[in-house]
């Protein structure tokens, strides 16, 4: 059993690790997952300018990717509705209608000029085998930019998961150039989709985002709906509105979608509802509104990160700094090498130096000859000559040392060393380069990169408040069964699928729940209302009660301000039992005392002379007289019998 643990530790150890490096998390150094990076490079690799079949890419992607071609489809058709690394031709699916893009053998897609532009270099890229061991791969694109924050991205690994929104091109490198300067920033996400988004709890990429639909409400017996919130399409928010409507959440007459190039849904209204008695209940029952939760983990130093959107802003100004760093020392060396071969070939022509190997028999001989023959110019020359350098000479052709234009060449080797200056120059100021790049790649970006996701602060809709209260709670006295599906008996109240009820019962006790559809609560309640804040505050409960061990009446008023839901409580005293009870105001309690004389009285006392006290004081005693009965009559009555 123990080997066995050992086994299934080690190897679940290797899956998770796989899993959450190799599948699901983006990398910092270039924001993308492996099966992004693998088709970006198939693309590099078939790259011709020309439209390539995307089930040519996918199987060539397949060269790198070991877990099929679906999910490489898949992964494709996604980057390139980005429409940033990738120039798509045919039908890649709808992101407004979620209509999924034409088979692989139907659609071109070929890498855009700025992909390569802003991650392809060889030479200063880390490659590392295949699956198979036949090619190499990247193990991460020498990004210049932060991809991860402009693509955003999603996914689930072992015991952990990201969730990265998008952002705006133009705000992100905007925000790099800021770090570059040693300036504070803010960025804020920036949808495909368009909406609006309150961003107060944003959190710099950590915490929560609102999101909303884009609604017209200009024609009152209407909506339509102009944008989209994150995440759902124009199928799915019907859906939620049709289920909403169904459950009686909202009312809707119909609905009808007009999508093609920009999102158009038309929310046709009933006769006698208006757009603004259906707006909050859209945003509170339906997709229109919904919260996202942030979480920025990305794969750095071949471990799991969590970051913030700043500090990924400031690690790619430092990258980018270090990438073209590499990039100039790259050109230098490059520079050098042409300005040194270019030297030798013009001192060789322009000397004749190759006059001298006419008579020489042996290699050894020629090689020699050609190195003293640039012994008087060494002092031109900056570094030692190869034998690679003697070899390159030897090969020019008689034809083009007779076409020699040494004019041409003076200028070409002034050009190289005037280019050497300035790649010096940049390697001295890199921050100043590194500034000016950016401003580079935003001139180029300033048209179809505008933001389309408006920045507003968004009051939540409370579900209770939305919720319109079109259902009517009833009674049915024969039966005992009280709900707004009961179909006879008397109406008591106009509710919603979210508000609380009050129900007391024949013997004082009393409840509080939500409204039923259909419940058993007995004959003879006394009295079931709204439980809300505001009924509550309102509503006062007088009651008479007999006092069991004296045979007095007392009289209660009370308020149920707090409760507990489903249960229990009671009004009346324990030594109480309830007589009459009301929830009029502007009534008195007549008492029938029992008198010595077979003739009985009544007394009459008007209830607003009787303090309003909490559900749990005692009741005050009407007389200290025994009594037979009791009843409540309005003043008004009494009063005009008495005058």
């Amino acid at each position: 059993m123990a080997y066995i643990g050992k086994l299934f530790e080690k190897n679940f150890l290797e899956y998770a690790s796989y899993v959450i490096k190799e599948r699901a998390i983006p990398h910092l150094y270039d924001g993308l997952k492996p099966v992004q990076r693998r088709i970006l490079q198939s693309l590099m690799d078939v790259d011709d300018g020309k439209f390539h079949k995307v089930a040519n890419v996918v199987g060539h992607c397949m060269q790198y990717h070991p877990h099929g071609d679906a999910s490489i489809y898949e992964a494709l058709v996604n980057l390139a509705n980005k429409e940033i690394l990738i120039d798509r031709q045919g039908n890649f699916g709808n992101i407004y209608t979620g209509d999924p893009a034409s088979a692989a053998r139907y659609i071109e897609c070929r890498l855009l000029p700025k992909a390569k532009e802003l991650l392809y270099n060889p030479e200063i890229t880390d490659f590392t085998e295949s699956y198979d061991g036949r090619r190499k791969e990247p193990i991460t694109f020498p990004a210049k930019i932060p991809l991860v924050l402009i693509l955003g991205a999603e996914g689930i690994a072992v015991g952990m998961s990201t969730k990265i929104l998008p952002h705006n091109f133009i705000e992100v490198l905007e925000a790099v150039r800021s770090a570059l300067n040693g300036e504070s920033f803010q960025l804020f996400p920036d949808f495909p989709t368009g909406g609006m988004i309150d961003v107060s709890d944003y959190q710099d990429g950590m915490g929560k985002i609102i999101t909303r639909a884009k609604l017209d409400t200009k024609d009152d017996k209407r909506i339509l709906v102009k944008e989209l919130p994150y995440g759902t399409t124009t199928e799915s928010l019907i859906a939620s509105i049709e289920s909403a409507a169904k459950k009686n959440k909202i009312k809707v007459g119909a609905i009808s979608d007009f999508t093609a190039e920009e999102v158009e849904i038309e929310i046709k209204l009933p006769r006698g509802v208006h757009a603004r008695d259906v707006i909050d209940g859209l945003y509170a029952f339906t997709d229109c509104e919904s919260s996202i939760s942030c979480n920025l983990l990305l794969i750095n130093e071949e471990k799991p990160v969590k970051m913030t959107v700043t500090q990924v802003i400031q690690h790619h100004a430092g990258q980018l700094v270090d990438i073209l760093k590499k990039e100039l020392k790259l050109e230098e060396g490059k520079l050098l090498d042409k300005i040194h071969i270019r030297t030798l070939e013009r001192i060789f022509i322009e000397e004749r130096i190759y006059k001298n190997i006419e008579e020489m028999k042996s290699p050894e001989t020629i090689n020699q000859a050609v190195r003293d023959g640039f012994k008087p110019f060494m002092d031109e020359i900056k570094r030692p000559i190869t034998e690679e350098d003697l070899e390159h000479l030897l090969k020019i052709p008689i034809r083009r040392i007779s076409l020699y234009d040494i004019e041409k060449m003076k200028r070409e080797i002034k050009e190289l060393q005037m280019r050497l200056k300035q790649v010096r120059h940049h390697l001295r100021h890199l921050t100043e380069y590194a500034i000016s790049y950016i401003e580079s790649v935003l001139e180029g970006a300033a048209k179809g990169f505008e933001r389309r996701t408006e920045l507003l602060s968004i009051e939540r809709v409370d579900i209770r408040d939305a919720a319109q209260r079109n259902l009517k709670m009833r009674y049915d006295g024969d039966t005992g069964y009280l709900g707004y599906d009961v179909s006879k008996g008397k109406t008591l109240f106009d509710c919603s699928l979210y508000d609380k009820m009050i129900v007391i019962k024949k013997d004082g006790s009393y409840y509080a729940q939500p409204v039923t559809d259909k419940a058993f609560v007995g004959k003879g309640i006394l009295y079931c209302g709204l439980a809300d804040k505001e009924t509550m505050e309102n509503t006062i409960f007088t009651l008479i009660y007999r006092n069991k061990e004296n045979n007095y009446p007392y009289i209660k008023r009370c308020k149920v301000t707090a409760f507990i839901m489903n249960r229990n409580y009671e009004m009346v005293p324990d030594e109480g039992k309830l007589i009459k009870f009301t929830t009029a105001e502007d009534v008195s309690a007549v008492v029938d005392f029992k008198q010595k004389s077979l003739i009985q009285t009544a007394d009459y006392f008007p209830v607003e002379n009787y303090l309003v006290k909490g559900v749990k004081a005692r009741g005050v005693r009407i007389k200290p007289k025994e009594f037979n009965g009791a009843r409540f009559i309005k003043t008004k009555t009494l009063e005009s019998k008495g005058n």
